[in-house]
């Protein structure tokens, strides 16, 4: 038995079904019921209603797994209560999400939090895989409602390079692990697109797709800050998006990656693909 947390998300609803369409035994872990309604996971899903802070329904969600994928918003106190829960209930192997640049020392706390979530992960003595994406294709959504009202969405990367990977790849590259775990204990997989792109090479794909020109408006990372707060996100969230966003612009996301492709056996999408299949979302 795998179980996905998450499974209502985007990278973790994929997961669900690939592994399901595999016919691996699957659980897909959710925390509100409601939106994961009749029909949203395929036939043969066991669905589970757990909270990361309720240990007794982790412990029933993991209870007969061999496998967790684990997939949060890497709030460490949630991501060590599952890792303990597949402790007690005799879990073997946890494929974690992080971030490629996870550290104790890092300025950016998310990445500290993931930092803290690996470590009690190496000393639960389970085995594990690391799974680290650049940037997610999909975080695009978030410019939709911008590119409609204004054609156009602003940033603060500058002319920075980064391997955005689509979410869908990921979750390819999650289903295969899970399904044969022993093949990847131990290792950290490192998950991009085929190709170095940048927010303008963003802004001319959303251009030939939609007819019409979409205009890439540079912001300063303080400056990003400040707007992203004004638009109601949470000032520490704020905060670190502008960090992040800033070392994109210093090329702290610029590499490249063949391990979809290594552990999938398919090639990733391009963000060419990605625009072509959801065009529709920024019309």
């Amino acid at each position: 038995m795998i179980v996905v947390t998450g499974a209502t998300g985007k990278i973790g609803s994929e997961t669900v079904r690939l592994l399901a369409q595999r016919g691996a035994a699957t659980k897909a872990l959710v925390r509100d019921p409601s939106r994961a309604p009749g029909g949203s996971f395929p036939d043969g899903v066991d669905i589970a209603v757990g909270d990361f802070e309720r240990p007794d329904t982790l412990d029933a969600a993991m209870r007969g797994a061999d496998t967790v994928v684990l997939i949060s918003t890497s709030v460490p106190a949630h991501e060590i209560a599952a890792i303990d829960s597949a402790v007690r209930q005799g879990v073997r192997h946890v494929v974690k999400i992080t971030n490629h640049k996870a550290s104790e020392s890092s300025p950016v706390d998310r990445r500290r939090d993931h930092a803290r979530i690996e470590a009690h992960l190496r000393a639960s003595g389970l085995a594990f895989t690391l799974l680290a994406p650049n940037l997610l294709m999909q975080n695009l959504f978030a410019f939709a409602p911008m590119i409609k009202q204004t054609r156009g969405f602003v940033m603060s990367a500058g002319d920075g390079r980064f391997g955005m990977v689509d979410s869908r790849d990921v979750s390819a590259t999650a289903a295969a692990v899970a399904a044969a775990p022993a093949e990847h204990a131990g290792h950290t997989y490192l998950l991009t697109g085929p190709e170095l792109i940048t927010y303008d090479d963003v802004a001319e794909a959303l251009t030939d797709a939609l007819g019409h020109e979409i205009e890439y408006r540079r912001l300063s990372p303080a400056e990003h800050r400040e707007a992203m707060i004004e638009a109601g996100v949470p000032e520490p969230a704020a905060t670190s998006n502008a960090q992040v966003f800033g070392l994109i612009a210093d090329g702290d996301a610029a590499w490249l990656s063949d391990d979809v492709a290594a552990v999938t056996g398919a090639p990733p999408r391009s963000l060419g693909t990605f625009v072509a299949d959801h065009v529709s979302a920024f019309a």
